[in-house]
């Protein structure tokens, strides 16, 4: 028994802890889903009121719309490997916007399907050329660090795995913003043109209900703890009681 109350005196205080650990959770997820829609909702802005060369994106400026007007160098144009799209993996476009005053967001474009093979060339719809005005979502660069994937070596010429700004930027002849967008309206607009993309529908995921489950169970632990001490207390209580010394059967010894 001494063991099973040491059992309970662990289980019941983790349960709790876990519990508030995924209410936790939810409620970051939930702060994160309230940002989207919120920056999702605001009126667009012009992109140097939010970016600028070299800067690193406020969290809570993600997601939010800005416009830039200039012109696409496709000659600098990336092609972003193993991106989703709705006919599965693919490729995104990542072609500069070079600003009227020299400096160029990096706009995706949008998804492509996957060549067939390794060594075939993807069917990548032009950028338009001459001035256009394009509003773009805002996201902050991605590193190993934020997304959890490197780059990889002998990946065929002009595709990478991330679109690290920072790094990006070294090998353009003209300064960058510190983020980029991903293109949802341009004037005039593009046809053909890639796929635009959606943005991810918010998700609070099952944290709130994984916090009342470990509630539950600690409820349940303690519901059993309570039962099995009141078992054995009536047991206890219903078992013989023992003989006083007095009513003990003499001792009767037998002949030899």
């Amino acid at each position: 028994m001494l063991a099973f109350h040491a059992l309970v005196l662990v289980v019941v205080p983790s349960f709790i802890w876990l519990g508030f650990w995924q209410l936790d959770r939810w409620e970051e997820k939930s702060a994160a889903a309230r940002l989207q829609e919120e920056n999702l909702a605001a009126d667009p802005v012009p992109v140097e009121e939010l970016d600028a060369v070299g800067a690193r994106i406020d969290p809570q400026d993600r997601w939010r719309r800005v416009t830039a007007t200039g012109t696409y160098d496709s000659d600098n144009e990336l092609l972003v490997r193993n991106r989703d799209g709705s006919q599965g993996v693919g490729l995104h476009v990542l072609t500069p916007l070079v600003t009227e005053d020299g400096t160029a967001l990096l706009v995706n474009r949008g998804w492509i399907a996957q060549p067939p093979s390794s060594t075939a060339d993807p069917e990548v719809p032009p950028a338009p050329e001459g001035e256009v005005t394009v509003t773009a979502r805002l996201h902050y660069s991605e590193t190993p660090e934020n997304t959890g994937v490197r780059e990889r070596e002998g990946l065929p010429e002009g595709q990478i795995m991330l679109i690290d700004v920072d790094a990006l930027a070294e090998d353009l002849p003209y300064p960058v913003y510190g983020g980029y967008g991903d293109l949802t309206e341009q004037d005039p607009p593009s046809d053909p043109a890639p796929e635009k993309l959606e943005a991810p529908e918010t998700n609070t995921g099952m944290n709130l209900s994984y916090a009342v489950q470990w509630w539950v169970f600690t409820v349940t632990a303690i519901v059993g703890w309570v039962f099995l001490m009141r078992r054995e207390i009536r047991d206890a209580r219903e078992g013989d009681p023992p003989r006083p010394a007095g009513d003990r059967p003499e001792r009767i010894d037998q002949p030899a």
